[in-house]
C-alpha cells in the first residue's frame, strides 16, 4: 500500500442517498423536500450529488419525479448532478436534462446481471457505446461514467474473477465510457481485496478511474475507502445516514455513511470541503422525514470530538 505520510490532500464525496438510498426505502420524499436536501448539503459544502435515476415510474416511484429534481440541482452554482441511467432512453432524459453526468451500471457478475438489469454484462457494454454516440450527436457535455457493480464478489454468483472485473472495465472505456468506477455491491470487499483490485484497475484506467462505492454491508466501507485513498483514489460515493443498499444482499447495512467517512477523511488530514455539524443537522432533518425506515452510522451518536479541527481550519493555521 502506499504510505499514509503520500496520501492526497483532497478527496471528493459524491452523495447518492437521494438515488442509491432512496430507492431502497419505502418512504417516499416529496419534491420540495429532495430539493431542501440538496440546498443544505450545497451550503454545508457538497458539490458532487447524484440526484436520482431515470427509471421507469412503476419500477421505482420513489424517483419519478427526477427530471424536476435535476433542474433544480442544475440551478446551483459549481454543483455537480449526476444521474444513473439504465439504458438508452434513461440517457436521452439525462441529455436533455443537462445533467452533468450519467452513470450506466454493469454488473460483473452474470447471475447478478441478469437478475438486476436482465442483461448481460457484455450487453451492458453494448448499450454504452449506443449511449456514447447518442451523446456525442446530441453535441452534448454530459460526461458518462461506466459503473462495475459485484467487482469483489455477489450473492448470487459468489466468486468474481479480478480477471472479468478488469476486462469490463477495459471494454467500457473502449466503448467510450469518459470515466470508470468500481463498486462493492453486497458488501464482499475487505481492504486487502480493494487495495489489491484498485492498483489493477488504475493501470488500466489511470485518471479515467474516477469513483469508489462501497457498502457497508458487513461493517467495512470504511475500511475499504481508506484502502481505495492509499492507492489513490480521491473521489468516493457515500450516503447521508448510511440509506441505501442492494436488493439482492440479504440483511445489507447500507451504504457508508456521508457524515461518517467525511468525519475519517477529515481527520486522516484529507479535506473534504464539508461542514460536518452541518451534514450532521442534514441528517437529523432526513431521518425525520424518513420515520420508521432503517438508517445507520455512528457520527450522529457520538459528535465531533472536542479536539477535532477540520482540515480546512488546520492548512489556514499552518498558512
Amino acid at each position: 500500500m502506499t504510505n499514509m505520510k503520500t496520501l492526497a490532500k483532497h478527496a471528493t464525496i459524491r452523495e447518492v442517498g437521494l438515488r442509491d438510498g432512496l430507492q431502497s426505502v419505502a418512504t417516499i420524499l416529496s419534491t420540495s423536500q429532495k430539493q431542501a436536501w440538496i440546498s443544505d448539503a450545497f451550503a454545508a459544502g457538497q458539490r458532487e450529488i447524484e440526484v436520482g435515476s431515470f427509471v421507469p415510474p412503476k419500477l421505482m416511484p420513489q424517483l419519478a419525479d427526477t427530471a424536476e429534481v435535476l433542474a433544480f440541482a442544475k440551478t446551483m452554482p459549481g454543483l455537480h448532478a449526476s444521474v444513473l441511467v439504465p439504458n438508452l432512453k434513461g440517457a436521452e432524459r439525462a441529455i436533455s436534462g443537462k445533467a452533468d453526468l450519467m452513470i450506466l451500471p454493469l454488473s460483473a457478475s452474470l447471475a447478478h446481471s441478469l437478475a438486476n438489469l436482465r442483461k448481460t454484462p457484455d450487453d451492458v457494454v453494448r448499450e454504452l457505446a449506443l449511449i456514447r454516440a447518442a451523446r456525442d450527436a446530441a453535441g452534448s457535455k454530459t460526461l458518462i461514467e461506466g459503473g462495475v457493480g459485484t467487482a469483489w464478489g455477489c450473492t448470487l454468483q459468489g466468486e468474481v474473477a479480478e480477471s472479468e472485473v478488469l476486462r469490463l472495465m477495459q471494454a467500457l472505456l473502449d466503448a467510450g465510457a469518459d470515466r470508470v468506477s468500481l463498486a462493492d455491491t453486497v458488501g464482499y470487499a475487505n481492504p486487502y481485496s480493494v487495495s489489491k483490485l484498485v492498483e489493477k484497475a488504475l493501470k488500466i484506467a489511470g485518471n479515467q478511474f474516477c469513483c469508489g462505492h462501497f457498502h457497508d454491508t458487513r461493517g467495512l466501507a470504511l475500511a475499504n475507502v481508506a484502502a481505495a485513498l492509499q492507492q489513490g483514489v480521491t473521489r468516493f460515493d457515500a450516503s447521508l445516514a448510511g440509506i441505501g443498499g442492494c436488493p439482492h444482499a440479504p440483511g445489507a447495512s447500507g451504504n457508508a455513511s456521508t457524515e461518517d467517512l467525511a468525519f475519517m477523511l477529515e481527520a486522516m488530514g484529507v479535506d473534504t470541503g464539508l461542514d460536518i455539524n452541518a451534514m450532521l443537522a442534514l441528517r437529523s432533518k432526513v431521518a425525520y422525514w424518513l420515520d420508521g425506515e432503517a438508517t445507520h452510522g455512528s457520527m450522529w451518536r457520538a459528535g465531533l470530538p472536542k479536539n477535532f479541527k477540520p482540515t480546512s481550519a488546520l492548512s489556514l493555521s499552518i498558512s
